[in-house]
């Protein structure tokens, strides 16, 4: 091994692909888990009934029956709200608590996988069948949908049609809440995007929030971001992947952030071993090629960091701390 491909190692790496990928999905107390542990589940399966408006009832259980918490109660109630159903909670001096409630959405998982462990009023774990795409943050609820658009261009509500019902968008760089609420209404699956704004994710969330308390919900929608609240172009291993996956059934998951995918036959890119992306300071986006490390070197501010050179596509070179560089395997 040459001297630079080893000083290369010196880069904090990222996977590019995670498998295998085991997702959470939370749980509320009055949720009923509708699956168990080792089961397999397939696309679309209900794992879970959640409730929309769920309430806590204080109730006399006989002790006969050896109630436990997380467990489930169905029976006349004699507190006021009068509850027929819903899961033991805790107890308190003699009563207990019960959560639950009148209406309730089914949870469906997006990809096929095995249930790992199921927590009453915690969550549910399956471990999906296919592979992964790390991001940072994902909103909304876990969906699925056909992989389609370009990393390269800006998606605005205008540009939206209803072709793009039933898919995941890639939309590049960055989106605004308006366009993910119109894509929402029009059917759009999900949106998988570079960089999300504070601002933006506020507004996102709120909107989220009505469509929630609505009586006739709209289909599961979720928003991946890739790598933060900065606008910076699609790393080109990231790239090359989406473009693989394009057309592609996905899923959009958000414990932990990821999109998922299960496709046996398809070849992941390899990115070359040199290649390096910065990811923080002024360069931040930018892709190159890792020539040598070379020591410390005093950077603005008077800091004085480890860094190496890296040559970008247009011939130059720039002295970058390694702190700020990443790259993918």
């Amino acid at each position: 091994m040459t001297g630079a491909a080893s000083d290369v190692r010196l880069v904090p790496a990222r996977p590019l692909v995670i498998a295998p990928v085991d997702v959470i999905f939370r749980l509320a107390p009055g949720d009923r888990p509708l699956v168990a542990a080792s089961e397999s589940v397939v696309v679309g399966a209900p794992i879970a009934e959640r409730l929309r408006d769920p309430g806590l009832e204080e109730i006399h259980v006989p002790t006969a029956l050896e109630p436990q918490p997380g467990g489930r109660w169905s029976g006349p109630a004699d507190g006021r709200d009068g509850l027929e159903s819903g899961e033991l909670v805790f107890s308190w001096r003699g009563r207990w608590r019960v959560a639950g409630g009148a209406l309730s959405d089914p949870l469906e998982t997006p990809f096929a996988g095995i249930v790992r462990g199921v927590r009453p009023g915690t969550s549910i774990t399956i471990r999906a069948a296919g592979r992964g795409l790390r991001g940072i943050v994902a909103l909304g609820g876990p969906t699925r949908g056909r992989l389609q658009g370009s990393p390269d261009s800006e998606l605005r509500a205008g540009g939206l049609d209803v072709n793009s019902a039933g898919a995941i968008l890639v939309v590049g760089s960055r989106v605004d809440a308006e366009t993910l609420t119109r894509a929402r209404a029009m059917g759009v699956r999900g949106v998988v995007v570079t960089g999300l704004s504070s601002k933006e994710r506020r507004d996102y969330l709120a909107s989220e929030a009505r469509q929630r308390s609505a009586l006739h919900r709209l289909p599961p929608f979720a928003v991946l971001v890739l790598d933060g609240a900065v606008r910076r172009p699609v790393a080109g291993a990231v790239l090359a992947l989406l473009g693989a996956l394009s057309g592609h059934e996905v899923a959009i998951v958000t414990d932990p952030p990821m999109l998922v995918f299960d496709i046996p036959s398809l070849t992941v890119p390899t990115p070359p071993a040199d290649l390096v992306r910065v990811r923080g300071g002024a360069l931040a986006g930018r892709e190159g090629r890792f020539v040598e490390a070379i020591g410390a070197r005093r950077f603005p501010g008077g800091a004085h960091l480890e860094a190496c050179l890296v040559r970008f596509p247009d011939g130059t070179t720039a002295a970058v701390p390694l702190g700020d560089l990443e790259r993918f395997v």
